[in-house]
């Protein structure tokens, strides 16, 4: 109902993600050099980049980690910056995280590593927490596993845990940091299909970090490129649009593996 008294009203829809002048520094020296960028909600969007460009950094003050020298991040219209410890605490609850190496609680059980969110943020039952973690463990294919240890897991069933574990608390907005990385091909493609039956599935808006170039055109509505150089978004649009039509060189040499 809401969406379509939007639609009849001509409100404009508040974007998933907005991004606005950020400044952000280690110190002295500048990562991220007043970058503005949105995100509409239920889109995919990666951000790519060589090394050493501010993709995990832009991450982290995305998601709150890291607080900017300057400018604004908005989560569904409310800012992640200017909240305090109760308002960041809500938005946080809005969206969920998979880290790198999966961040996974290496003594906990696969069951338990997703049921902690619902356990620290939820009134669920126990028995409610039991079937909420089947039901996120049946989507990401690792349905019959709650008992396994992380060690047990293969990298990829690491990856597919954390995924799980982000979606705990069925946010509307979800982030994958390097979700291919240190996987063999066929995973890797195995986990880019389970990222849009997940965008499919909950109509989540998802922003991946990556540089796998197979990853980036297989999920891709859009990819944002950081460039190490100027600190700035040197590309933003389809990947396939800039790896063909973009004007600059630096942009088709990245995406087209160094060959034109």
């Amino acid at each position: 109902m809401r969406e379509e008294i939007k639609k009849e009203s001509g409100e404009k829809e508040i974007p998933a993600i907005e991004v606005k002048d950020l400044l952000a520094k280690y110190g002295e020296r500048t990562v991220l050099d007043h970058i503005s960028f949105t995100v509409p909600r239920g889109q995919i969007v990666t951000v790519l980049g060589g090394s050493g460009c501010g993709k995990s950094t832009l991450l982290k003050h995305i998601t709150g980690l890291y607080t900017p020298f300057s400018g604004d991040v908005l989560l569904e219209g409310r800012s992640i910056v200017k909240a305090n410890e109760e308002e960041k605490r809500e938005i946080t609850r809005s969206f969920g995280v998979a880290y790198q190496g999966g961040a996974l609680f290496r003594s906990f059980t696969v069951e338990e590593n997703v049921a902690l969110p619902m356990e620290e943020y939820t009134l669920l039952t126990k028995e409610e927490i039991r079937e909420k973690v089947k039901e996120k463990l049946k989507m990401v294919n690792l349905d019959g596993f709650q008992n396994l240890m992380p060690a047990d897991l293969s990298g990829g069933m690491l990856k597919r845990c954390a995924f799980a574990r982000a979606m705990a608390l069925d946010p509307r907005i979800l982030f994958f940091d390097e979700p291919s990385a240190g996987l063999d091909p066929v995973s890797s493609a195995s986990l880019d299909e389970l990222i849009l039956n997940i965008r499919e599935k909950t109509g989540a808006t998802i922003l991946v970090v990556t540089h796998e170039l197979d990853s980036i055109f297989r999920i891709s509505d859009r990819s944002i490129m950081l460039d190490a150089e100027t600190k700035k978004i040197l590309a933003d649009g389809r990947p396939e649009d800039l790896r063909d039509r973009s004007e600059n060189r630096k942009v088709r040499l990245f995406l087209n593996r160094g060959k034109l």
